[in-house]
C-alpha cells in the first residue's frame, strides 16, 4: 500500500488552507502603526526555508505523533499504515492484512463496529477512556479519510484510527471515583449505624421502617427514623430529614435524633418537643437545615398527636380504608428559629394504618410534590397486611430502585383491631374520682375488683391496688378536681394512671423519719416496673405505674 496515495480530507481542511494562501497573499492591514512586511524582509539576508504546512508529508507527520496513529482502508479493513508509537505500544503490524486478525487489540476494546459505522457514514466518532490489552488507557478518534483524487468508492475509503494515552487522567478519576466510593460507604455506615437497629415494640401499636441509601452516584442524605415507648401505654415516633448530603448530614442526623429521645423522655407534647429540638438544630450547625414529624399516640384516646418543622404530612388509613392526610398544623424546618410550633391530631382508631415518611419516596423531578403524595396516598389505600408488608408494597409502588437518586426513610404503624381471644388481653376499666376522702376507699375496692376480674395472681393484685391507693392519695393531696383513675391491661403489662386538674409535676424525694407524707411516690417507684407523670393537654397532669406481667398472664 502506497501511503502518500492517501491524505486525510477532514472538514473545513480545503478551506483553512485556502484562507491561510489568501492572508499570504493580501496586505497587511493592522493600521498606520503597523511595520510593513518588506521591512521585516530586509533584516534577514535570506528568507527562512520554513515550508508551509501545505508541503509537509503527512507521514513525515504522523511518524513523530507520540500518539497512536493507524489507517485502515475498505470495507474489510486492510492495515494501510501504523505510526512509530501505536508499533511501540503493540508491536509490529503487517501492512495489507484485515485488521480483524493483524489488530487484535481494535477487537478487544470492541472498536471494530466503530470502525463500520465511520466508514458508513462518512462522520468522525470518538470513545472515551478505553483500557486496551497493554493495560493502558486510551481516548480513540475514528475519522474518515478518502483517496487522494478525492474520490469516493468502496475501496477509496478509509478510516484513521487516532489514539491518545489518558491513562494518567484515567487513574486519577478512578482514584476519585475510589475515594467518592470510601466516602459514600463510611456515611452509610454511620447513617445506618445511627438508626435503631431494632425498632421498639410497643403493646398496642405494630410497626415496621425501612432505609433506602441514595444510588451510587448520590451522597447519602441524613433521613432517619425513631420509635419511642413512652410508658403508660403511650409511643412516640419520629421521622426527620437533614437536608445536607455525606457523612456530615449522617453526623448531624445522629445528634438530633438523641435529642429528640432525651426530650421524648420528658414526655412533653409534640410541639414543645420541636421547639426544644430548633433551637437545638441551630447551635449544631446553622447552614444544615432539617424536617422532622414527631407523633405520640395514646391508645386510650384513639387518635394521633402531632407537630411537623416542615416536614411532609402523615397519611392515616382508617379501618373503611379511607386515607386521611394531617395537613396542619406544619412550621418551618428546625435550626430557622422565631417560630412557636402547634400541635394537630388525626384519628387513629383500631384497625387504622399510619405512614410517616421521608420526601425521596414521593419527591420526582419531573413531577409535582403533591402528585407524589397523592400516589402515596392511592398506594396505601390498596396496601393491606402486616406493617412489614405495608412498607415493602409503597417503596415498590414508588418506583425506588438501587439506583434511586435520593435516600428514601418510611415508618408504617398500626393499631390492630383486635378480636377474639386476643381483645380479653387488651382491657381498660376508669373511676371518675369523686366524693373527697371518700374516693380513696372506693378507688381501692374498684382496682381489687377489676384486677380480680382480670385474673391477675394474688401477688400482682395486692401489688396493684397498693399502687393505685397511693397514687390516688397523692392527686387528694396535691391535686385539684377533676379527678380520675384508669386501669388498662395489655398482653405484656398493668398500667395504672390517676389525672387531676393540678399542672405541679411529683418528684421522688427521700422522706425523714419524721415526715407524715412524701413517701407515696417512693413506694410507687419501689414496687412498680416503671413510672412517670406528665402535664395533659389544656391543664392538668397524670401520674402513672406500670407493672410487667408474668409469663403465664402474658401470650
Amino acid at each position: 500500500m502506497n501511503f502518500t496515495r492517501w491524505s486525510a480530507r477532514l472538514p473545513g481542511t480545503q478551506r483553512r488552507a485556502a484562507a491561510r494562501t489568501e492572508q499570504t497573499a493580501s496586505p497587511n492591514r493592522r493600521g498606520e502603526g503597523s511595520v510593513p512586511a518588506a521591512r521585516t524582509e530586509q533584516l534577514t539576508d535570506e528568507p527562512p526555508s520554513v515550508p508551509a504546512v501545505d508541503e509537509l508529508r503527512v507521514r513525515e507527520v504522523l511518524d513523530r505523533v507520540p500518539s497512536l496513529v493507524a489507517l485502515v482502508h475498505g470495507p474489510d479493513h486492510r492495515i494501510a499504515y501504523v505510526n512509530d508509537a501505536y508499533t511501540t505500544a503493540f508491536g509490529v503490524r503487517p501492512l495489507g492484512e484485515r485488521a480483524r486478525e493483524a489488530l487484535p487489540e481494535l477487537d478487544a476494546l470492541g472498536l471494530f463496529p466503530l470502525l463500520d459505522q465511520v466508514q458508513r457514514s462518512g462522520k468522525p466518532r470518538t470513545v472515551k477512556s478505553r483500557k486496551a490489552p497493554d493495560g493502558r488507557s486510551y481516548t480513540f478518534t475514528c475519522t474518515p479519510v478518502a483517496q487522494g483524487d478525492g474520490k469516493g468508492g468502496s475501496d477509496g475509503r478509509g478510516v484513521l484510527v487516532f489514539a491518545t494515552d489518558v491513562t494518567d487522567h484515567a487513574e486519577a478519576a478512578e482514584r476519585l471515583r475510589a475515594s467518592e466510593r470510601r466516602q459514600r460507604e463510611t456515611a452509610v455506615t454511620l447513617q445506618r449505624s445511627l438508626l435503631p437497629q431494632e425498632l421498639e415494640e410497643p403493646d398496642d401499636l405494630r410497626v415496621a421502617a425501612t432505609y433506602h441509601p441514595g444510588g451510587t452516584e448520590a451522597a447519602v442524605g441524613g433521613d432517619w427514623y425513631d420509635v419511642i415507648t413512652l410508658g403508660g401505654g403511650r409511643t412516640a415516633l419520629v421521622i426527620g430529614d437533614v437536608m445536607g448530603r455525606g457523612v456530615r448530614a449522617a453526623a448531624v442526623m445522629g445528634q438530633l435524633r438523641t435529642a429528640v429521645r432525651a426530650y421524648a423522655r420528658l414526655d412533653l407534647p409534640p410541639h414543645e418537643v420541636l421547639q426544644l429540638l430548633d433551637g437545638l438544630a441551630a447551635e449544631i450547625d446553622a447552614n444544615q437545615i432539617a424536617t422532622c414529624a414527631y407523633a405520640v399516640h395514646d391508645p386510650n384516646e384513639g387518635k394521633l398527636v402531632y407537630a411537623s418543622a416542615g416536614h411532609l404530612p402523615i397519611l392515616v388509613r382508617d379501618e373503611t380504608g379511607a386515607v386521611l392526610r394531617a395537613d396542619e398544623p406544619t412550621g418551618p424546618p428546625l435550626g430557622t428559629g422565631g417560630w412557636v410550633h402547634a400541635s394537630g391530631s388525626i384519628p387513629l382508631g383500631p384497625g387504622s394504618t399510619a405512614v410517616l415518611y421521608t420526601d425521596g419516596l414521593v419527591e420526582r423531578r419531573d413531577a409535582d410534590l403533591d402528585e407524589g403524595i397523592a400516589a402515596l396516598e392511592s398506594a396505601l389505600a390498596g396496601a393491606t397486611g402486616t406493617p412489614q408488608v405495608v412498607c415493602d408494597r409503597l417503596v415498590r409502588s414508588a418506583g425506588v430502585t438501587p439506583d434511586h437518586d435520593d435516600d428514601v426513610a418510611v415508618l408504617v404503624l398500626q393499631h390492630p383491631a383486635r378480636t377474639g381471644p386476643d381483645s380479653e388481653l387488651f382491657r381498660n376499666a376508669a373511676l371518675e374520682l369523686l366524693g373527697g376522702v371518700e374516693a380513696a376507699p372506693r378507688a381501692r375496692a374498684f382496682a381489687s375488683g377489676v384486677l380480680t376480674s382480670w385474673r391477675f395472681p394474688a401477688e400482682l393484685h395486692d401489688l396493684g391496688v397498693l399502687a393505685t391507693s397511693e397514687l390516688v392519695a397523692n392527686s387528694l393531696q396535691h391535686g385539684t378536681p377533676p379527678m380520675r383513675l384508669r386501669l388498662r391491661r395489655t398482653d405484656r403489662r398493668l398500667i395504672i394512671e390517676v389525672t387531676d386538674g393540678d399542672d405541679h409535676l411529683p418528684r421522688r424525694r427521700r422522706a425523714e423519719p419524721g415526715d407524715e407524707s412524701g413517701r407515696g411516690i417512693a413506694i410507687v417507684a419501689t414496687i412498680a416496673s416503671n413510672w412517670g407523670c406528665r402535664r395533659t393537654p389544656g391543664g392538668g397532669k397524670a401520674v402513672w405505674c406500670e407493672f410487667v406481667l408474668p409469663r403465664t398472664q402474658a401470650p
